[in-house]
Parts: structure tokens; sequence; C-alpha cells
């Protein structure tokens, strides 16, 4: 027997001797007190609750405990061993939206089954008042946008709600000349200048510059100011309303996200009469965007199209890291200089937390993990591609049918190139009129055209769930395709471009325009709105209460769930979302 054993076995033993004694020692101490006591008070002490007790040594309650949590450890293991094989043996592993509890409709990648029970509602109310005339304005608004061709939309379209609150003229806004982009084009020739007028002739004065006559009475130039981000109206009116009324003309600098996300539904709809049906393309641009677009369905009934965003300076912003070594890092460095207020990033953490865009590959495996097969169209929406064919090679062969702009339009393409706004507005127009458009990141042509096809009648618009398919893609070679398949779409629910994803007033306006989408009437109501009645319907099917005033013409819809006495889903159906259970 070893060294150790021994010792053990002395040490143990030196233990149980020391406690036998001590035990021994207490119960002849107990025997003496009681020897001293009376008959009576000894006959007391037999029923003492601590008489009845009896000493237990330590060692044997640790024991005992131990044996316990070992016990449980051991039962809970197998029951969550079995809970996990019975669910997978019930649940169906398939592309699927919960209809009920007993059948279960299968998702259409194309289009959303329900996208046909909403539409684009942007109407002025009764009660929003007419545009204040020019010479009655409280001065001219001048905006300078900031950013590329989506981001000055932006601007453009809080300016014109900006003048609105301030009861301003607005002067045709600004293009940013200075971006990284340097695009030298002008509002005139992006956007219809005089339909953006005209349209909005309703709601605020526009002109083309300030007049002559105002600019030779003022005694200073116009003052510049730069507003904080996401300013509420109030300071509009409290901090900017005063400099304008003494100063006749102002100009707000940088102004790109001015705005504040949630305004009152009348100033929401302003929004989206903006930016959905004022800003529209010239002519040219319109054109040449839907001959791309004939071209496209002339060799496939119906196409996706990819916003890649894997240009350079999108690389650079976003601090990650893509497996290109010390050239890598030196390039995209350089780039980041750009931006002096960046702070370093992680690259693996930012990739964790879904910052990171995907690869082109990457965006080819996640579409084909969806159920698009090769023979799909895709049309590729992207500046200069980081890496050029190289990068894109992956991808070509995942879905050979690869097209872009340049591949489509050739020699007609050619006197926009110097001007990247324009470019972009190409690709705005061709990833609108998609079947399918595929996003790369959240980014500000991303969050538009989402909201843009959420107006349009809920066409579907997939974003990659970047933060859970990050660890799928590092994973991707220790699984097997289906297994890797069924976890993508389990990751993808709720990120299909499905009317009811995001409730009202979350996330941003620009890409969930939720005051401007309206639900259509069910066709399983009757017509006595009057007394706002519901009707019976159907289980599971959706239902709509109306309470009417016939005399104003107005009538409050308010959609209601229903749950039949089976408890079957009802209207939109819910998500039914997969837990992600790694093997």
């Amino acid at each position: 027997m070893g060294v150790a054993s021994k010792a053990w076995r002395c040490s143990g033993g030196v233990l149980v001797n020391d406690l036998a004694a001590e035990i021994l020692r207490q119960q002849k101490q107990k025997q003496k007190q009681k020897q001293q006591l009376s008959p009576h008070q000894q006959h007391c002490w037999n029923y003492l609750p601590w008489r009845r007790r009896q000493a237990v040594p330590w060692t044997v309650v640790c024991g005992l405990l131990l044996f316990a949590v070992g016990l449980i450890s051991l039962f809970t293991g197998h029951v969550a061993s079995d809970l996990e094989w019975y669910s997978q043996r019930l649940v169906k592993r398939t592309w699927y939206y919960k209809k009920d509890r007993v059948y279960r409709a299968p998702i259409d990648i194309w289009k959303s089954k329900y996208a046909s029970l909403y539409y684009g509602c942007s109407n002025r109310s009764p009660h929003f008042a007419p545009a204040v005339r020019e010479r009655f304005s409280n001065g001219y608004l001048l905006i300078a946008t900031s950013g590329g061709l989506n981001q000055q939309r932006t601007g453009i379209t809080d300016a014109v709600v900006v003048a609105r609150i301030l009861n301003a003229t607005l002067v045709v806004p600004e293009l940013d000349h200075h971006s990284y982009w340097r695009d030298e084009s002008d509002f005139v020739n992006i956007f219809d200048v005089d339909w953006f007028i005209s349209y909005l002739a309703k709601d605020i004065p526009i002109v083309k510059r300030v007049p002559e006559k105002v600019m030779r009475s003022m005694d200073k130039p116009p003052y510049t100011m730069r507003v904080p981000r996401k300013s509420e109206p109030d300071y509009y009116r409290e901090q900017v309303l005063p400099i304008l009324l003494r100063r006749r003309v102002l100009q707000l600098t940088k102004f790109d996200y001015r705005l504040a996300n949630n305004l009152d539904e009348d100033l929401q709809k302003l929004r989206c009469r903006v930016n959905y049906h004022a800003l529209r393309f010239t002519k040219s641009i319109r054109n040449l965007g839907q001959k791309i677009v004939t071209r496209m369905r002339k060799m496939a009934k119906r196409f996706i199209a990819v916003h890649l965003r894997f240009e350079p300076d999108m690389l650079a912003f976003s601090g990650c890291y893509y497996g290109g070594g010390d050239k890598e890092r030196h390039e995209l460095g350089e780039i980041r200089k750009r931006w002096e207020t960046l702070p370093e990033l992680s690259p693996d953490e930012e990739r964790t937390r879904g910052k990171c865009p995907l690869t082109p590959h990457e965006v080819g495996l996640l579409l084909r993990a969806l159920d698009f097969d090769n023979s799909t169209y895709i049309y590729v929406a992207s500046g200069e591609i980081y890496g050029g064919e190289e990068t894109l090679r992956p991808l070509k062969e995942l879905f050979p049918n690869f097209y872009t702009k340049e591949m489509l339009a050739g020699e007609e393409l050619k006197y926009l190139l110097p001007f990247s706004s324009r470019l972009a507005a190409i690709d705005y127009i061709v990833c609108d009129e998609s079947d399918v458009f595929v996003t790369n990141n959240n980014g500000n042509m991303a969050k538009i055209l989402a909201g843009r096809r959420r107006y349009m009648g809920h066409k579907r618009t997939i974003r990659p769930n970047a933060k859970r398919l990050s660890a799928l893609f590092t994973a991707r070679e220790k699984m097997d395709w289906s297994t890797f398949s069924r976890k993508v779409k389990s990751c993808q629910r709720g990120f299909l471009g499905e009317p009811e994803e995001m409730r009202p007033g979350r996330g941003e306006f620009h890409e969930y325009p939720s005051a401007c989408i309206c639900q259509k009437p069910s066709k399983y109501l009757a017509a006595n709105k009057n007394k706002g009645t519901l009707l019976n319907v159907s289980a599971g099917e959706s239902t709509e209460e109306y309470i009417g005033n016939e005399q104003s013409g107005n009538s409050l819809l308010k959609r209601e769930k229903l749950r039949s006495r089976n408890n079957t889903v009802s209207v939109i159906d819910e998500i039914d979302h997969e837990i992600f259970l790694s093997d």
C-alpha cells in the first residue's frame, strides 16, 4: 500500500477517534447532570427534544448531501435528454409557419401569403391644415444633406417635416458633394424637382432658391447651425424657430437623422408622402432602371435582388476582419482613418454581435439554405467589391444566373459611371422591383428599401440574422447540409419581411413605417358598422371591428385576435419559432 494511502488512513483514523472521544465526553457530562436532578426532573429529562437527537458525524451528513445532489443531477439529465429526443421526434423539421395546432402551412419563400391584407395609406387627415403661403411663412429653410444617396434621402424626407413644424418655406435641399463617394450630382440631377414641389404643395411651400429680393434685404449671410441627432419637434420650435424668425433665412447642416423617430401620426404620414411619392427619380434614371428590370424579367419570371454591400468603405467602417492578413488590415485601416471618432473594435466581438456584413459566399449559402436553388436568377446591387472577382466567385458558383447593372446595361450606363449616387438610384429601382430583396447589413439603403417594400404591399424582404448566423457559419464544416439548412431556417424566422415581424412603434420609422400601413377589411365582415358589432367567423379566420360614425365618414378599424373553442390561432398566424439546438 502506498504512502499516500497510509497517510489517508491515518488521518481518517485520528479524525474518527477524536469524534468518538468527543461524543463519549458529552454523554458522560449529560449523565452526570441527570444524576444531580430530582426524580420528577429526571422524568422530564427523558422527554426533552434534544434528548432524542443523536449526534451524527459531519462527514456522514456531507456524504448524504453529495449523494442526493448526484442522484438529482443524474435524474434531471436523463429527463432533459429524453425531452429533447422526444421533441426532435415530434416536431417536423420543415420550413413551416404555424397555422393552427393541427396543420402547419408551408412558407412561400417568394411571397408572403398575408401581403395582400395590407396596403400603404399616407393620405392627409381632415384636420391636417393646408400649407401656409410662402409670403406668410416664418422664413426660408436651407438644408445641407450628408452621406450617400439613401442617407441623403432620409435627410430630405425629414427636412420637409421640419419645415412643416417650423411653418417655413423649404428651399430644395443641397446634396452632399464631399462624402466618401465625391459625387457632384445636384438634386435636379437625381430627383424630379418639379414633381417634388408640386406633390407636396398642400403640405409645405417649396422653392428652388431663396428669392433675390429676400437675399438683398438681409444684413447678414444666412445663419448656419447643426441640430442634435433625433431632435424632438419641441426642440425645433424652442431652439430653431426663434433664430429663423430673427434671421429670416436659416441653414441646417449635416442634416441626416436629425429628427426624432416617433412623431404624431400626421407627421409620420407626411414622411411617407415624401419618401414614397414625392421623391421620384428623374425620367432618364427611371427609364434605365426599368429597362434593366425588363431584361431580368425576360430571362426569368421572378428574380432576387441582393444588396451585397461588401465595398471597402463598408468593411472598414464595420471594423471586421475577413482573413486577408496584413494586407487587408492595412488597406481597411487606412480607409478607417477617415472617421476620426470611430472607436477601436474587436473583429471577433463584432462578428459575434452580428455587426459584420456577410461575405458573398455566406450570402449564397444563406439563400441556398432557404431553398432557393441554383437556377434562381439574382441581381447583385453593389459598388466595388473588396477582393474583386475572387471574392465573388463562390457566390457565382452557387448561383450561375448572376447579373449586375453593368452586365445588363453596358454602354447605356457609361455616362453615369462618374456619379455614384445616380448608379445607386439604378440599383434602388431594380431592388424595389425584385420579387425578393436580400439585404446584407442594416445600412441606409437596406432600411429605406425595406420600409418602401412594406409600404408597397409587403414584398418579401430577407434580412440576415447575422448574430445567430455567425455561429452557424463558423461551425459549417461540422454539420451536414440538411442540418445546416434546418438551422438557417430556424435563425431566419422573423427576418423574412412578414407583415407582423415588428410591433408598431419599434425600430426605425424609415424601416418600419407602421403609421402608414393599413390592414384591409375582412371579407367575412358584414355591413352593420354603426353598432360596431363583431360577426361570427369560422375558427382561425381574421376579423375586424368597425366602430362607425356615418356622419363624419370616419371609422376606427380595430383588428381583433379571436380564438375558437379549440384554441386555433387566428388572423396573421404567429411565427412558429423553432428552438435553436446545437448538435
